[in-house]
């Protein structure tokens, strides 16, 4: 992977940004300029890291959780037509609902700890996997299908054998998608009820007008999430690019 792009697109945001502030003269309570919120970010390293690493403890527990889950379901609604007609109109159904209005339900039931925010970030991680990977099973090449029909295969292997591997990349573009998702779905239980992690700092940051302990802390999660994606892609990169 060439990192020169990403490189440039930094620095250029960073010139545009630095750009606005001056020629606007906005006030700092604003928005900070990049050098403020570096130096902010510098002075505090070890608060925000402390909650960073909190963040990611949910995210990563949520990321699991979510996907393990959405494979069984995949799985299940492949098998089972029955299962299919009972679950998808459901599973449609909870997708329809505000993830905000969730969160304050899964903090009254969960608590204020991790096991909410966890939740949260299964609950928007969740369908994707499942969604794609049931797609992906749904859509084997028929001419594979044909061959295990001849062959007299049983519905069990014809799914392992045949259906499963030819889902993988549909797998992997539901599971990279997830990781996208994840930390967007701790941050709102965070932001619900919390008292550590980016999503709380970044509250306690607005509430205090620290405006640029407030962006140092977003622009954290916005690295920790592309870090969390640049991960997955890699270790999903065989599935994705596997040929049915």
């Amino acid at each position: 992977m060439k990192l020169w792009p990403p490189i440039a697109a930094t620095v250029f945001a960073l010139c545009v940004w630095q750009a606005i502030v001056t020629l606007t003269g906005v006030q700092k309570f604003i928005l900070p300029s990049p050098a403020l919120v570096a130096e902010t970010w510098w002075l505090n390293r070890w608060i925000i890291a402390e909650h960073t690493l909190i963040t990611l403890n949910e995210v990563l527990i949520g990321l699991v959780i979510g996907i393990s889950l959405g494979v069984v379901t995949a799985l299940t609604l492949a098998s089972s037509k029955t299962v299919r007609t009972l679950l998808a109109p459901m599973l449609v159904f909870t997708q329809a609902l505000p993830v905000f209005a969730l969160a304050p339900i899964l903090t009254l039931w969960l608590g204020y700890g991790l096991w909410s925010k966890a939740a949260m970030a299964v609950l928007i991680t969740y369908f994707p996997v499942t969604s794609a990977f049931f797609d992906g099973l749904m859509r084997t090449p028929p001419g594979y299908l044909d061959l295990a029909k001849t062959m007299q295969a049983s519905p069990r292997r014809v799914l392992w054998h045949i259906r499963v591997p030819s889902a993988l990349p549909n797998l992997g573009a539901g599971v990279r998608l997830a990781a996208v998702y994840a930390p967007i779905g701790a941050v709102i239980g965070e932001w619900v009820g919390s008292s550590k992690g980016l999503g709380y700092l970044m509250l306690l940051a607005n509430g205090r007008a620290k405006t640029d302990l407030m962006f140092a802390a977003m622009l954290t999660l916005g690295v920790l999430s592309v870090l969390l994606y640049v991960l997955v892609a890699k270790l999903t990169r065989g599935l994705g690019d596997r040929e049915t």
